[in-house]
């Protein structure tokens, strides 16, 4: 065993994992990798739900405590996913009490079927804040241009916020714009800053996916060369962006009267193609104060055989922008790509809802009681 996950940790990266379920809390299991693989915080997504309910027997005496009071199935999915959530924040409180609140975090998604209504994603926040009832809950809202207002106006409220799918560089300075107007807000209402916290997940593996299937139509040894390079590149970028932001006079401002940073999260770390490094898009982006949320596999690897060579990001910005221009000379728009990738994350996690919905009704029928 090498001891990459502590040196991770050390240089200023989060260690998130990215997937809960009834049974990896009820086993220990999350327990277990706060114990010994320096995780602090948990993301999960309708995706990963949708997996979670339909695999094993987890579940089974809820649903059908939820079956004999026929609820509706999303109220019984909003049951199922908030006990989880709530369990694995209380779980986590400790390590929240010893990082101030920065670390220990949990992440639920609202309904991402809302995804272009701001009105009723801000409702929704609202609502699983309440529903979930820990200080260590972090409400995940996409970036979509109707989440932008609700995230500002959820900050604005003082509930903290996981902001999910984002791709593009002009669209993460967007969120952190809504960040910070959302905190200006919350210093109007006289709310405690120092409580308020967000992450701004910025996704990784998909963007070389979307742009590795564009390089291999070309064809081309150039095409060839860029391979693998635009997620690393854009993800730097966007930390160049944060340094920016969180050096302004703007954000002075904000945290003399108590304010936390909103932390670039490393999103979808898991390595898609095989021929690519495993730990990839752990090791290329150390920066401090990031945050890398991983599936079990991705954590495994980078403990594994994982090797940390401190800060692979600062200084790195001239390399990341020329290998994006050479993508757009080459015929690849970077606006195109982003937009393509925002608008399939978005189905991609409606459609686990919709899947979530199918099975989760499945099981409230299997489980109804017998009338009589």
């Amino acid at each position: 065993m090498t001891d990459a996950l502590k040196r991770l940790s050390e240089e200023g990266v989060a260690i998130w994992l990215d997937d809960l379920s009834r049974k990896r809390i009820t086993s220990g299991n999350l327990a277990e990798l706060i114990d010994q693989q320096h995780v602090v915080g948990v993301t999960t997504n309708p995706t990963i739900f949708q997996k979670a309910i339909s695999q094993g027997d987890g579940y089974d005496q809820q649903l059908s405590d939820l079956a004999a009071r026929k609820v509706t199935v999303e109220e019984a999915i909003r049951m199922i996913t908030t006990a989880d959530v709530r369990d694995a924040a209380d779980i986590l409180h400790p390590v929240f009490e010893a990082t101030n609140g920065q670390d220990g975090r949990v992440s639920i998604e609202v309904d991402p079927r809302l995804a272009h209504n701001t009105k009723a994603t801000a409702a929704e926040a609202k609502q699983l804040a309440w529903l979930v009832d820990r200080p260590n809950t972090l409400i995940k809202i996409p970036a979509t241009e109707a989440g932008l207002p609700a995230i500002a106006e959820t900050i604005g409220n003082g509930i903290s916020v996981n902001v999910t799918l984002i791709f593009s560089l002009e669209r993460y300075r967007k969120v952190m714009d809504a960040y910070l107007s959302g905190l200006e807000t919350a210093k109007e209402r006289g709310l405690d800053l120092s409580k308020i916290h967000s992450v701004a997940s910025f996704f990784v593996s998909r963007v070389d996916t979307e742009i590795d299937k564009r390089l291999d139509a070309i064809g081309t040894d150039e095409a060839k060369a860029l391979r693998g390079k635009a997620a690393v590149a854009n993800a730097r970028l966007a930390y160049q962006a944060y340094e920016e932001v969180f050096g302004s006079e703007r954000w002075s401002a904000l945290e003399n009267a108590g304010a936390n940073r909103q932390r670039p999260l490393w999103a979808s770390t898991g390595v898609k193609d095989p021929a690519y490094p495993d730990t990839m898009y752990v090791t290329e982006l150390v920066a401090p104060n990031t945050v890398n949320t991983m599936p079990e596999a991705t954590l495994q690897a980078v403990e594994d055989h994982g090797e940390i060579r401190g800060d692979t990001v600062t200084g790195t910005y001239e390399q990341a922008r020329a290998d994006l221009d050479a993508l757009e000379r080459l015929g690849i728009p970077y606006d195109d790509v982003v937009r393509v990738l925002e608008d399939e994350g978005v189905d991609k996690f409606e459609a686990s809802w919709n899947d979530l919905l199918k099975s989760t009704q499945a099981e409230l029928e299997r489980l109804a009681p017998s009338e009589g």
